[in-house]
């Protein structure tokens, strides 16, 4: 995989967005494949598709990408509001390419987050823009990478290393039961995931349960929250996220 772009492409363009679209759309149509069959290459849409630039042509997999020079902050900037929720509550909500670049113009950092992983309380709402704006009372969004469990964050590139594919392909496929999932289900084992997230490799049902507060507040219909928090940390188990080592206690295995 090279991970240098092609800047013989910018000749044509002046705008530094519009240059860094074309270099950034075509580094991935080159060098990217796909995460989840690990064909290659992908294919890219025509101009106008409302979230998705790409799709694999084997498998049918969808990818928007979104590129941003030096790192990769927990903040992304996205198009407009309603599209993007729309999207993601549909059957057909693509996965996120998410892309950082350096000076030079070369690949730092190159993931993909699993439409699996997308839930509403991700998208931020930003104020419409001004009644003075071109585009007055347009309502864009932010995505909140903070809500991603580590696991839903697949690199193919790393710090400019390069992850090799039989990984990659692995880790996505690890968590596409997700999908299976309704979407309340698929709340609760992402929201006890994070949870998971924050405690140490080796951890006890205990340490989990002090989330408990925290999961009332994004599930207050819920009035079991330890019995749930069991029944989550029952589906991890058995997927293989989490191991369980008996007597209340569990080791992570990513």
């Amino acid at each position: 995989m090279n991970l240098n772009f092609n800047q013989s492409l910018a000749k044509n363009y002046k705008s530094p967005s519009q240059i860094i679209r074309v270099l950034s759309e075509d580094w991935v149509a080159k060098q990217s494949y796909c995460p989840n069959c690990n064909a290659q290459p992908l294919a890219e849409f025509t101009n106008g598709k409302p979230v998705a630039d790409f799709y694999c042509s084997n498998c049918n997999e969808e990818y928007e990408l979104k590129s941003k020079k030096a790192k990769l902050s927990n903040i992304i900037n996205d198009g407009a509001y309603d599209t993007m929720i729309e999207r993601i509550n549909s059957d057909n909500n693509p996965n996120f390419f998410f892309l950082t670049y350096s000076q030079v113009l070369s690949v730092n950092n190159f993931l993909i987050i699993p439409k699996q992983f997308f839930k509403p309380d991700m998208i931020i709402k930003r104020k419409p823009l001004s009644a003075t704006a071109k585009r007055a009372g347009w309502v864009g969004c932010n995505i909140d990478l903070r809500k991603v469990p580590e696991s839903g964050k697949v690199f193919l590139v790393k710090n400019q290393q390069v992850i090799p594919r039989d990984n990659v392909t692995e880790q996505f496929q690890k968590t596409l039961f997700l999908r299976k999932q309704s979407t309340a289900s698929r709340g609760w084992t992402l929201d006890v995931w994070q949870c998971i997230d924050r405690l140490d490799t080796n951890f006890s049902l205990n340490q989990v349960y002090a989330f408990a507060d925290l999961l009332k507040l994004k599930h207050p219909e819920n009035n079991h929250i330890p019995d749930k928090i069991r029944q989550q940390l029952q589906v991890l188990r058995d997927r293989g996220i989490i191991e369980f080592l008996g007597r209340g206690h569990y080791r992570k295995l990513y």
